[in-house]
């Protein structure tokens, strides 16, 4: 399909419906809120059916990206999983929401070649992110991709330049960014109420070890092949008995993040989310940091030239301290030993926010001195408050990049890859924000991508 043709269809999608009118209100029922007949809600595939398909897990009124949210603005017409049980209960789980059955696929290609689907929803593990959400896009597709954006700053860049030619709509679901304590908190900042900001500290928690897991037989329903996908050739990995959400450690479902191969562990885990709330607030979300340093790292392996010399057990570190530096002379530190959550410093005041409180001296006097009418929104980009889902939806109608955009979460998950960069070499990497490039160090610029493994390239 030309540019062109691509274009014209994005055109035709955006005129496809009308959507939410106001961020209060929403209607739980069969049709979305705003849309007066079935066939203007917008179509819906959506690649990967994990946990977050799972009724055991399912929010009623979640204020992020799980599957139950996207009924109330579009169609889901089809659910794709490499994993034959997986996508047989989303597709169980779409027809008791709307009464229809989806299309059950087990490969992603027939929901980005169906060119009645306008929007892929992408749900499946950090490795093969880049190259579905890049092959949507040019197929016409709008996107809402689950956190993190990407395995590596390469396919960033790439996913960067690829919605700027095409001019998809990209939602990241750092769905942080749409909620209100966090909006307030980019709010104080913005209008003064610490002073300048000069250092940022996000706590992320430490990171699950594992036994030396041996190989096993992958389960009957997944093909193992399929969901290596673009990473590399490995054996598939079990053993029960673990106290985490899934009862087992593995290589595979879920427990693909603390594998390097497949992830960059808590540092693109809850580091997607908090340093991206910290570059928000910290105004460098058109910048990176000048140098990383990982000042104390611990693996549960050892490395070699930045990769595990064992491959029979979690990888990812596990607990750290990585201090990031900026121009300007602003840090950010990313750790595990503090509370979940960011401190925002400044020369007059501190704020502390996570998804349970927003806390500190400048906000108890928001008690005498409010912030300013129309400070919050503002802070939103001058778009109405509301849920993260319904802002992605809103700016597919409108056009609009919506509140966690492409360009923006690249940023801060640069410094994310970074600090796992460092992390791995275990020494500083200093880094050219404006040319994003490495500077003086082969070793680290070589992990900025990885390759694919043959077969799996993406298609341009």
């Amino acid at each position: 399909m030309s540019f062109f043709n691509r274009m014209s269809r994005r055109r035709f999608v955006a005129g496809s419906g009308s959507l939410l009118a106001s961020s209060v209100g929403i209607s739980r029922g069969r049709m979305a809120y705003g849309f007066v007949s079935p066939n203007e809600r917008p179509t819906v595939g959506v690649i990967g059916c994990g946990l977050r398909w799972d009724k055991r897990v399912m929010v009623e009124n979640a204020n992020y990206g799980l599957g139950k949210q996207f009924p109330r603005f579009a169609d889901v017409v089809a659910v794709c999983d490499v994993d034959s049980e997986r996508v047989q209960r989303a597709g169980l789980i779409v027809k008791d929401w709307t009464s229809r059955n989806p299309q059950q696929f087990a490969d992603y290609r027939k929901v980005i070649d169906d060119k009645a689907i306008d929007i892929v929803h992408i749900v499946t593990p950090d490795h093969w992110h880049a190259k579905i959400a890049i092959e949507a896009m040019l197929a016409g597709k709008d996107v809402y991709c689950e956190k993190p954006m990407t395995l590596t700053i390469q396919e960033g860049k790439l996913i960067r330049d690829i919605q700027r030619q095409t001019g998809a709509v990209f939602q990241v679901g750092t769905q942080q960014r749409s909620t209100g304590q966090f909006i307030k908190a980019v709010a104080m900042i913005r209008d003064g109420r610490i002073g300048k900001v000069k250092k940022v500290v996000c706590g992320i928690d430490s990171s699950p070890q594992s036994p030396r897991l041996k190989v096993a037989a992958p389960p009957t329903t997944l093909n193992w092949d399929q969901w290596l996908g673009p990473a590399p050739a490995t054996e598939y990995r079990f053993q029960d008995g673990a106290k985490n959400i899934m009862k087992n450690w593995s290589n595979g479902h879920y427990e693909f993040r603390w594998w390097y191969d497949f992830s960059g562990g808590k540092l693109t885990d809850w580091g997607a989310h908090h340093v991206d709330i910290a570059t928000w607030g910290m105004g460098k979300t058109e910048t990176g940091p000048i140098k990383v340093d990982p000042v104390m790292v611990e693996h549960p392996v050892d490395f070699k030239n930045g990769y595990p010399v064992r491959n029979d057990c979690y990888n990812t570190a596990t607990r750290f301290l990585i201090n990031a530096s900026y121009a300007d002379g602003m840090e950010l530190s990313i750790r595990h030993d503090t509370d979940n959550g960011i401190l925002f410093e400044g020369t007059t005041g501190r704020i502390f926010v996570n998804r349970g409180r927003l806390t500190g001296r400048p906000v108890e006097d928001l008690k005498q001195n409010p912030l300013p009418d129309g400070a919050l929104q503002e802070a939103y980009k001058g778009q109405p408050l509301t849920d993260h889902v319904a802002n992605f939806f809103a700016a597919v109608k409108a056009r609009r990049d919506p509140i966690s955009d492409v360009a923006s979460h690249h940023r801060a998950l640069t410094t994310c890859h970074l600090a796992g960069i460092a992390a791995r070499l275990g020494q500083p990497v200093n880094w050219d924000p404006n040319n994003e490039k490495v500077i003086g160090n082969p070793q680290a610029q070589a992990l900025v991508e990885r390759p694919k493994r043959a077969g799996y390239h993406i298609e341009m």
